[in-house]
């Protein structure tokens, strides 16, 4: 798959507390090695990083740390290695090999990379010119768990001078924990959301049992409505488990909350009805909205939660994408306007090739529901996107955000290598979790033009062409000019091959071998044209009659299968028996999947050649799924349909990892994704992943620091965490999440279903809180719909007889936006369904916006035995910019401030000011200031009540 190397910053271990050696280590302790690459052999640093001010290198398999000159402390320039495992209790001993350009002291310490900074044990040392080796033992206090917030930090800072520290050979031996590994699993996995009515309905059981095993199936109330016996399959390969399986396909009342037992094991919560995968197939569309670049992410559609501003579109500190150069190497004599189009994954990169079977499967999801299913549930006004109220299929118009901008990335006219297009446009480094796209501040480059980026485009644009050609034919005709002139380009440059070494500050997506580029390119633009050119290059072409269907499926990397997918839906010339033998080249491969999966413990379209899994498992389990579904679509096999549920029953929930791999759909859904927005887990006014992203999915190779803590020893199907810096196993990307949407959209359609014709249940009565003078927050109970579900809430003002939706979320809760300050409010609230039908108003609440000049605070205090930090958040949520601000809070206990930063702090008794330092005094509307301190107590420590800025009481 891609290589990627994706890193969070650095988090600073700050001096709070020493930890002393103590007590020997038990005799059972073993020699467990805890920190990884300490050897620098592989020449990269991962995952040790080089603190702010300070740049570290791997030299001579050294890693080599500049170490600025006057600094006051040394944790001011520091390198270290985070998620390291500590045991209280536990002796260990860390050993390396260190020198300097010049003699220094540097201090080795082990500790807690948070707040609040808990030390475990500091060492003082000297390093020279000449190379020493070094032993420090210590035993822990603390306990922190294998990727969680232990560290160990070399501080080089409180130097006069400029230095160079190089260090060498670094190892922690201790503890008796083992590393790495999953803990045995017991349970009954089952698909989290929902199974369709009149189909297969199968859930696998965890046991050692040669035995079949009873199975009771219950509904919401605990009432047994259906038992049977487990079939008993034993060792299953992919999963490290024994397991058996539970079939329940006879039972098909529709209903949600029902549960399978047998003996003290229960499954997760999941349903009986076709709504669950109605949705899905609006939510993993949704998610290409989420992606956009160059257009702010608007509440109206997603929710105030995922709202953002527009990222990379030139507005401070983004540099912006409507003037990017080409990298320094290259000095291509022209910039390119690249607004826009989606990026591609957890980074903020936008890569042709990955865009180009995105855009693809998109559009070919629309294509085939036109010439083969329903198209009805893609068309205008299914999506929430700013598009769908104007004449166009919704699907389309997402597609067109990707196709435009990969129209962009073509060399202009007049230019070396005309009509080529650029691979990809990144950051020239890669950017920090979090970091949302607004935020980011790096320079964006453009790679060389390549081969398989050109023929995606290419290919891409002469799909896209066909389906506009009656909708908007000046669009249809400027992107058929586009991929001939492409096409033209690529075949005149055919070994214009991506650089696999160019994956600093993005992906490489390199791949040299092309021909599958050029029959999927040459098959689009026969199908458009129907021109004998185009037409000989399909049939000339060693992959012509489905050479390209395997088992291990298509993916960015192997698109010709998208080529002959087109050619087996969509009517040309063709002689039939080719047709024909395209047709059985998708059915043969289905077979193979279908046998394969027959004998799985957790059926999964999904082989490789040894039986590993790789990057982005689960996109090609996804794809694997469409070859069924397409199988099904041209024979009309219950067989294939069967296994293409299958496939999502694994997705959903059905998996040794007991995931649903689909954020927002099951009880246990994926939440931390690898993402520099959806970061809630490292920041907590960030949001988690939206519903319908696809995780990456189980990743046998461990390619990430936190992976290869967590999974070392994993069963294939086992070697997944959700944890937001396990990229390789966790992140999400456009191109599985479209094989998602093209699967989920299909498996909707088929899924049995009468018409919902009843409306949602009234929400209960709003509650509203934290008012402010251009805002509140609005929470109610939620409304039922045991048909289709409740899909949506839209929050309504109602002024007589005029009704505006203020925003619309997902969830009970809402936080409105940009309300006029001094202003009275009457809000209801609506339900919508699965089919899209409303509910009645729930009850009205009424509030009224406090006037302009308003202030909002939060504070949060990480406690220990008679002290605390406290940080400190003033947002100006008026309309006015301050200059110069005071803050104001009352201590309800006996907390004394002792020391404040970012502030001048002040306390009388229990009342404490933090009056504004000239740096940060001035604060826009909308704009906040984060401050903090120190503090002291006996007792408890309870938040202050309220706070006030100026006098004047915030929200």
């Amino acid at each position: 798959m891609r290589a990627r190397k994706l890193r969070a910053g650095p988090v600073l271990l700050v001096v709070v507390a020493l930890g002393l050696a103590g007590a020997a280590a038990p005799a059972s302790a073993a020699d467990y090695e805890r920190l990884l690459n300490g050897s620098f052999s592989s020449g990269t640093s991962d995952p040790w990083w080089a603190g702010s001010g300070t740049s570290g290198r791997v030299t001579g398999g050294e890693f080599c740390t500049d170490v600025p000159g006057g600094t006051a402390n040394g944790y001011d320039a520091l390198s270290g290695q985070n998620g390291v495992p500590f045991e209280a209790g536990q002796q260990y001993t860390l050993t390396f090999d260190a020198h300097a350009t010049t003699t220094q002291q540097i201090s080795a310490v082990a500790g807690e990379a948070v707040s609040p900074y808990r030390q475990i044990s500091r060492t003082d040392l000297t390093v020279t010119p000449s190379t020493q080796h070094f032993t420090v033992t210590f035993t822990s206090t603390v306990d922190f768990p294998a990727a969680g917030n232990g560290q160990l930090a070399f501080w080089f800072g409180g130097q006069a001078a400029a230095n160079t520290v190089c260090l060498d050979n670094i190892s922690l031996i201790g503890g008796v924990l083992p590393p790495g590994g999953l803990p045995p699993t017991s349970g009954i996995r089952v698909n989290q959301e929902s199974y369709a009515p009149g189909l297969p309905k199968r859930a696998t059981l965890i046991s050692d049992s040669a035995t079949a095993q009873t199975w009771t199936l219950k509904n919401s109330a605990g009432t047994a409505v259906a038992t049977g016996r487990t079939t008993p399959r034993g060792a299953d390969a992919a999963s490290g488990e024994n397991v058996h399986e539970i079939d329940f396909s006879a039972y098909d009342t529709v209903g949600t909350g029902y549960t399978l037992s047998v003996g003290t094991e229960t499954s997760f919560p999941f349903g009986i009805s076709a709504a669950g995968l109605q949705r899905l197939r609006s939510d993993s569309l949704a998610f290409f909205y989420h992606q956009r670049s160059g257009i702010a992410i608007d509440a109206a559609y997603v929710g105030a939660a995922y709202a953002r501003p527009a990222g990379h579109v030139n507005v401070a500190p983004n540099q912006g994408d409507d003037n990017v150069p080409c990298r320094a190497d290259l000095d291509c004599g022209y910039t390119l306007d690249v607004r826009g189009g989606w990026y591609d994954a957890g980074d903020h990169g936008k890569y042709v090739v990955n865009g180009g079977i995105a855009a693809w499967e998109l559009l070919d999801e629309y294509e085939r529901a036109l010439r083969l299913g329903d198209a009805s549930a893609l068309g205008d006004g299914t999506l929430a996107i700013p598009e769908r109220a104007n004449g166009v299929p919704d699907i389309l118009d997402e597609a067109r955000w990707e196709v435009d901008f990969l129209l962009a990335m073509q060399v202009p006219d007049g230019a070396p290598h005309a009509g080529m297009v650029h691979h990809k446009i990144h950051d020239a480094q890669w950017t920090s979790l979090p970091t949302r796209p607004d935020q980011d501040s790096q320079p964006r480059r453009l790679s060389p033009p390549s081969t398989a980026a050109t023929l995606n485009m290419a290919a891409v644009a002469a799909q896209a062409s066909r389906l506009w050609r009656t909708t908007d034919p000046a669009y249809s005709a400027k992107l058929l000019a586009a991929a001939r002139k492409a096409y033209a380009a690529a075949k005149a440059n055919p070994a214009a091959l991506a650089d696999p070494n160019d994956g600093t500050g993005g992906g490489t997506y390199s791949d040299n071998t092309v021909t599958d580029e050029f029959y999927w390119a040459a098959a689009e633009l026969f199908t458009t044209t129907g021109e004998s050119a185009y037409r000989a290059d399909v049939t000339g072409s060693p992959l012509y009659r489905g050479k390209s269907f395997t088992t291990h499926g298509f993916d960015w990397a192997s698109t010709g299968a998208l080529g002959d997918i087109t050619l087996a839906v969509v009517p040309t010339d063709l002689p039939a028996a080719d047709v024909a033998a395209i047709r059985t080249a998708i059915t043969t491969t289905a077979d193979s999947h279908l046998a394969q999966m027959a004998e799985m413990g957790y059926p999964a379209p999904y082989r490789t050649a040894d039986g590993s899994y790789e990057w982005g498992s689960n996109g090609l389990v996804a794809n694997n799924g469409v070859v069924l579904a397409l199988a099904y679509d041209l024979t009309r096999q219950a067989r294939y349909r069967d296994g293409a549920f299958a496939a999502m029953d694994y997705l959903l929930g059905r998996n040794p990892a007991n995931y649903s791999y689909v954020s927002g759909h099951g009880d246990q859904p994926v939440r931390n994704v690898h993402h520099r927005f959806w970061a809630h887990q490292l920041d907590a006014s960030l949001p988690s992943a939206p519903p319908g992203a696809l995780s990456g999915g189980p990743n046998s190779g461990l390619q990430d620091p936190t992976a290869a803590r967590l999974l070392t020893g994993c069963a294939p199907q086992r070697c997944f965490v959700d944890d937001i810096q396990a990229y390789s196993v966790n992140e999400v990307a456009i191109n599985w999440n479209a094989a998602l949407a093209w699967l989920a959209g299909w498996t909707a359609e088929k899924s049995a279903s009468t018409v919902d014709t009843t409306p949602p249940s009234a929400p209960g009565t709003p509650a509203v809180s934290a008012v402010s003078d251009s805002g509140a927050t609005v929470t109610w109970t939620a409304a039922a719909d045991p048909e289709s579900g409740v899909r949506g809430y839209d929050v309504v003002r109602v002024a007589g007889s005029v009704r505006t939706v203020l925003t619309t979320v997902t969830g009970t809760t809402a936080t409105l936006t940009g309300l006029s300050p001094s202003t009275a409010y009457t809000v209801v609230v609506v339900a919508r369904n699965g089919a899209g039908t409303t509910s009645p108003d729930s009850p009205a609440a009424s509030f009224t916006t406090r006037p302009a000049g308003g202030c909002a605070v939060t504070y949060a205090a990480n406690t220990w035995n008679g002290g605390f930090t406290a940080t400190v958040t003033v947002k100006n949520t008026g309309t006015t910019a301050w200059n110069g601000w005071k803050l104001g809070f009352t201590f309800p206990g006996t907390q004394k401030v002792t020391q404040g930063w970012s502030a001048t702090w002040a306390q009388s008794g229990a009342e404490v000011t933090a009056t504004a330092l000239s740096w940060n005094a001035s604060v826009a509307p909308g704009q906040s200031v984060a401050i903090g301190f120190n503090g002291s107590y006996t007792g408890t420590n309870p938040n202050p009540p309220a706070f006030a800025v100026d006098g004047r009481t915030c929200g």
